[in-house]
């Protein structure tokens, strides 16, 4: 295991109807005016808004709001709320909504501090030093950007996607009712597991030997979610089964059970220019990629892929050839994926495979190489997109 630092400084308001003290949690992070920055209608038509907001007044606590955040957020909307907060002196930033909505409310913190172009953060131009802080309620289990430090947000112009990393942007509270996921529609709520358990994944895939702790706690996340995901699917209104699966979400993506190890994330780089190029659903994407990331790269680690296969997905350990067991292990994982509803290659995602040169060409490494759990290079990446387009069920 190697030598870490694990800072986590999120408080987060877990149950029914914690939504309710919004406003009591952004007095205690010394919030006095705040923009309440939302997605689409769904957050109004439930009632959440006026929830959040009756809570905000209650605590005689001022607010502007912004709403429209899109799916894969887009930088022009961070551009007004950057405006917005300055022009009204806001202090703290309220996201009411998921992952998406989330990444682009620490766009705006970022941005509202910096003299320059926020999106010097997202192309590695600089670095964060200060930020306004941010609160959540969040709505959706998957992305885990409620208890991250980071943010993932799209440029319209060339439809590029990228990611910012921050302490500073990790947020001061979230709030975690799982009944606010109840009216998801069965693929969102799949698409959100999909994504919980890449995260995962994206940390289980090391190159770190001696990591049996973080292991274990990998594999109890990812049993919970082959458990709870069709469990929810079949009946929306399991609160206990979705409580499980939101706080997976958050444990997945906040690190813990990535810390004292080398971590991957060349799938969800891989995906994201799917998700920009044909504005799907991040799980959606994800779910096309990363079995085939994982047919491309098994043969690096034989007995990783195999240590998953037995321990998660129950299947028999070949101790003559442990190849055969890790190839079942990337099957049933590919199984499992259809079994909730998701895509399994291009044409079910609504991608195109001829489109394959300006997905390479978008991630802009050229003729180096992308650092992880296997280097990859331009050929590899080319390789990927390949077996992700013509995957079948075995």
């Amino acid at each position: 295991m190697r030598n870490f630092n694990f800072y986590s400084p999120t408080e987060f308001v877990f149950g029914k109807d914690t939504e309710n003290r919004c406003g009591e949690c952004v007095k205690k992070y010394g919030g006095t005016k705040v923009l309440v920055h939302y997605g689409s209608g769904s957050v109004v038509r439930s009632g959440l808004l006026d929830r959040v907001c009756a809570s905000l007044k209650e605590a005689g606590v001022e607010y502007v709001m912004l709403g429209g955040v899109q799916p894969n957020p887009r930088d022009t909307k961070i551009y007004e709320g950057i405006e917005l907060c300055r022009r009204e002196n806001v202090d703290f930033i309220l996201s009411v909504g998921g992952g998406s909505c989330i990444d682009s409310a620490k766009g705006i913190a970022i941005g509202v501090l910096y003299d320059g172009d926020f999106w010097d953060f997202y192309t590695k131009k600089t670095t964060v030093t200060k930020a306004l802080p941010i609160g959540t309620v969040l709505t959706i289990a998957a992305a885990g950007s409620e208890g991250s430090p980071s943010s993932v947000v799209t440029k319209e112009e060339g439809m590029l996607k990228r990611d910012v990393g921050s302490d500073l942007i990790r947020p001061r509270f979230s709030i975690l009712n799982p009944a606010l996921t109840e009216t998801l529609p069965p693929y969102q709520t799949a698409c959100g597991a999909t994504d919980i358990m890449a995260h995962i994944f994206e940390r289980y895939f090391t190159n770190t030997p001696e990591v049996e702790v973080t292991d274990r706690l990998c594999e109890g996340l990812l049993l919970t979610m082959v458990k709870e995901t069709p469990r929810v699917i079949e009946d929306p209104h399991n609160y206990e089964a979705r409580a499980n699966i939101m706080w997976a979400g958050t444990v997945a993506h906040n690190d813990i059970v990535g810390v004292g190890r080398s971590q991957d994330w060349n799938s969800h780089m891989i995906e994201h220019e799917l998700s920009g190029l044909y504005d799907c659903a991040h799980g959606a994407g994800l779910a096309v990629v990363m079995p085939a990331w994982m047919e491309l790269v098994y043969k690096h680690d034989v007995m990783r892929f195999a240590q998953v296969a037995t321990r998660v997905w129950g299947c028999e350990m070949n101790f003559q050839n442990p190849e055969v067991t890790a190839v079942e292990g990337i099957k049933a994982f590919r199984r499992f994926l259809h079994s909730i509803g998701m895509p399994i290659n291009f044409e079910e995602l609504g991608a195109k495979k001829e489109d394959i040169p300006v997905l390479v060409e978008k991630l802009g490494i050229g003729d180096g190489k992308t650092g992880g759990f296997v280097e990859l290079t331009r050929d590899d990446i080319v390789k990927i997109y390949t077996i992700a387009a013509e995957a079948k069920l075995d």
